[in-house]
């Protein structure tokens, strides 16, 4: 199974992004360690020099990384066809003890390079690049998680059997069994639509303070990761059977089929975009010396202002899809 086509351009993307990174951290060690940027020393130019190379292929990786999450998702539908008991990415996934793991990893990876996508961006504001050091830390950090990321991925596509039964989403997501999915498909549909609006609401106000007063943004990018997990556990409690107009099927990977329109695409991406500028905001605002630097007095507040901008944005479109699937819908889930 290995040699499909989707698998292996998934796995040749993340080797070539795998070996770029570790040049790249190696890179990293010696800028955080040497970077002067005040020195005239033939190594501060050297390193000067080769920053817009290293930056140029990390803005690459970041980016098919960001893509790498749909297609990883998308192969995980597509192949449920060939594996008995599987009809979604759930049972594909379920296949062997690697796929939700690899799934897990490329979430963080995704957020992790948005995260500096956003901090590179910013870093070119600056006259004399303040955020270099901040982002190559950043990138050491992120380094192991997209590093692991790649080992499960591979360990999972390794290890796929057609010979083997799965688990589906119709034995995992239901109030019958036990589990974590069992729990999340059983709380109650009107607890899990006020946390999802009353947090959207909460967001709003937040993101409104931030704007005016930049001191609270900080509390924004703290709150918007409760409320994208409550998002997460409403489209599994109450969205998904709206959408599916089945009281009883909550699976998050259904909607992402065509029969539903692939409405789970525009779920999943408008919410995972806000919460990727969420985060890029609570980084650019940490009390840092580099990003407190004269060359970006200017620029930063705007660009804080736009990531706290975009990201609220996304998530009220996140809030009014999931009205619109809840008001288009024949199920009454209400008394």
């Amino acid at each position: 199974m290995i040699f499909q086509s989707t698998i292996l351009a998934l796995l040749l993307v993340s080797t070539l992004d795998s070996l770029i990174l570790l040049w790249a951290a190696f890179f990293a060690y010696g800028v955080i360690k040497n970077w002067d940027v005040s020195s005239g020393r033939a190594r501060q130019i050297n390193m000067e020099r080769k920053t817009y190379l290293v930056s140029t292929a990390l803005t690459f990786v970041m980016v098919v990384e960001l893509l790498s999450l749909l297609l990883f998702v998308y192969n995980a539908d597509r192949m449920a066809v060939m594996f008995t008991g599987a009809m979604c990415a759930v049972g594909t996934l379920n296949v062997n003890a690697y796929g939700f793991p690899a799934l897990l990893f490329k979430l963080a990876t995704f957020f992790g390079a948005f995260v500096w996508l956003v901090l590179n961006h910013v870093d070119g504001k600056g006259r004399d690049y303040p955020l270099t050091r901040y982002k190559y830390a950043f990138l050491i950090g992120l380094a192991p998680v997209m590093l692991a990321g790649a080992g499960l991925q591979l360990s999972y596509f390794l290890n796929l059997e057609t010979d083997v039964i799965t688990s589906c989403c119709s034995r995992l997501f239901t109030p019958e069994v036990s589990g974590i999915e069992a729990q999340l498909s059983s709380l109650d549909p009107e607890l899990a639509l006020w946390l999802l609006f009353g947090g959207l609401g909460l967001l709003t106000v937040l993101a409104t303070l931030g704007l005016w007063k930049p001191i609270m943004t900080p509390l924004y990018a703290i709150v918007s990761p409760f409320f994208f997990i409550a998002a997460i556990v409403a489209v599994i409690s109450v969205v998904a059977p709206y959408i599916y107009a089945q009281p009883y099927h909550h699976c998050p990977f259904c909607i992402l089929k065509p029969e539903y329109d692939f409405i789970g695409y525009g779920i999943y991406i408008s919410l995972f975009v806000g919460m990727g500028f969420s985060l890029s905001s609570g980084f650019l605002s940490l009390p840092l010396d580099a990003i407190k630097a004269d060359s970006l007095k200017r620029d930063l507040p705007k660009e804080v202002a736009r990531s706290i901008s975009l990201s609220i944005a996304a998530f009220l479109m996140f809030g009014a899809i999931c009205l619109y699937v809840i008001w288009r819908s024949n199920l009454f889930l209400f008394k």
